[in-house]
């Protein structure tokens, strides 16, 4: 017992001024002000990175890429669905067939590459280990890459075509 209060009473302890009830505070930590002006300095001599121009801004130019690198890949079937007063998940759905899993992963990779060119930060990739229905979210623009069986089930196009009703607000 008499080794821990030894122990206590060897550490130099430091007021802080506090306004809290006007009390005085200890603590054993030292030198705390001088750190936190430094790193207050340096934070505001840091430069702001260069702004690029988003692909949000450039209306049709995502859309375009992606249609393009589907084609380049001879990618089958390819839809593409306006979404705009249909969700708010995206404003355009494009659907593409592949002849294999292997043609469907190197489309996706193909599409998934021009996307990261563009300057879509991280675009969100499902089911590309399995290479049967590969799903690349891109933000404004919703790409689907199936195996010709696999698309004939889930038949998005009906399920999202001209048909849908339009979004509305219940009440």
């Amino acid at each position: 017992m008499q080794g821990a209060n030894s122990r206590r009473d060897g550490l130099k302890k430091k007021p802080i001024r506090s306004t809290l009830e006007g009390r005085v505070l200890w603590t054993r930590q030292r030198r705390i002000e001088p750190l936190v002006s430094t790193i207050a300095r340096e934070t505001v001599a840091l430069p702001f990175p260069p702004v690029r121009e988003s692909v949000e801004s450039q209306p049709g130019v995502l859309v375009q890429t992606v249609l393009r690198c589907l084609e380049d890949a001879k990618a089958e079937e390819i839809v593409c669905i306006d979404l705009n007063g249909k969700t708010a998940l995206a404003d355009t759905m494009i659907i593409a067939t592949g002849r294999s899993n292997t043609h469907v992963g190197a489309a996706a990779e193909r599409v998934i590459k021009a996307l990261k060119e563009l300057g879509v930060a991280a675009p969100r990739v499902e089911g590309l280990s399995h290479c049967d229905w590969v799903l690349v979210d891109a933000g404004d623009a919703i790409v689907h890459l199936f195996r010709p069986e696999v698309r004939q089930f889930y038949n998005l196009e009906k399920m999202w075509g001209h048909d849908r009703p339009s979004e509305g607000k219940a009440g």
